[in-house]
């Protein structure tokens, strides 16, 4: 009798298992919003990703490896954990220069490898104050926006997101004159976000710093995106494209900042 109670408890477990990651996998691939039922099985495998990933976040050395190797690897551990706790100080420096939101900082917890540049998973939701469309940064700016958001996490839309319906509003500061454009695609061979929406008559140059113009109301006005690296004409030259160089490395983020607007 054991024996079978032990066993429908095992099976138990393996269904409920299942179906979590069925309804995790059907939100990754795809944009509706989050469902109730959704975001509890979401809250669920975060809460638990927590907790079985902390027993594995350190590296474990061969046995045959010799001590040198075995500096050099503690060396290494060393070297990206000194990296990451000075990010988390640039992020909590950075909440001293935000005065009309309230920042909220977060830890990345998850990038789905086959949709790397479009979406990241980090460890804070509606129970922190997080809603959609809020503006999502780092210490070398903007990176995107909140798109989906459960409990306990939210889904992070990338600026280098390949949605064609995700866009920007821009502002180019050339000469001390903001000309405006649409943020809306991403080179990966070059590593450049793509705008575009200027007319073939506006000056923009090489180094022009490019921020966020507020217009919209998406995004605050201000934020830092990156420098204009060059400047293309369309076929028709009817209108010009430009790519823009971010100080964002977008396959190393550790911690952002979530603006949520004051109340």
């Amino acid at each position: 009798m054991k024996k079978m109670e032990k066993k429908k408890k095992k099976i138990w477990i393996l269904g409920i298992t299942i179906v979590l990651v069925c309804l995790l996998i059907v939100s990754v691939f795809t944009n509706r919003k989050t469902g109730k039922v959704e975001s509890f099985a979401k809250d669920i495998l975060m809460l638990v990703q927590k907790g079985v990933m902390i027993p594995f976040t350190t590296l474990k050395s061969e046995k045959i490896a010799t001590q040198s190797e075995s500096e050099i690897i503690q060396k290494n551990k060393n070297s990206s954990l000194e990296k990451e706790i000075q990010e988390l100080k640039e992020a909590l420096e950075l909440n001293r220069t935000l005065t009309e939101y309230t920042p909220i900082n977060a830890t990345i917890m998850s990038r789905n490898k086959s949709y790397w540049f479009n979406t990241l998973t980090i460890d804070k939701g509606k129970s922190s104050g997080i809603s959609e469309d809020m503006a999502v940064i780092t210490k070398n700016g903007l990176i995107g926006k909140i798109s989906k958001v459960s409990k306990h996490s939210s889904e992070v839309k990338l600026i280098t997101s390949d949605d064609i319906n995700f866009k920007v509003s821009i502002a180019i500061k050339t000469n001390e004159v903001d000309n405006y454009a649409i943020l809306n695609g991403y080179d990966k061979e070059t590593g450049l976000v793509k705008a575009s929406g200027i007319d073939k008559t506006t000056t923009v140059n090489k180094d022009d710093v490019v921020l966020t113009s507020g217009l919209g109301k998406l995004f605050p006005g201000g934020i830092y995106i990156g420098t204009i690296e060059k400047v293309e004409s369309d076929k028709y030259n009817l209108s010009k494209t430009v790519y823009i160089k971010t100080a964002q490395n977008f396959n190393d983020i550790h911690y952002v900042t979530v603006l949520k607007v004051k109340e």
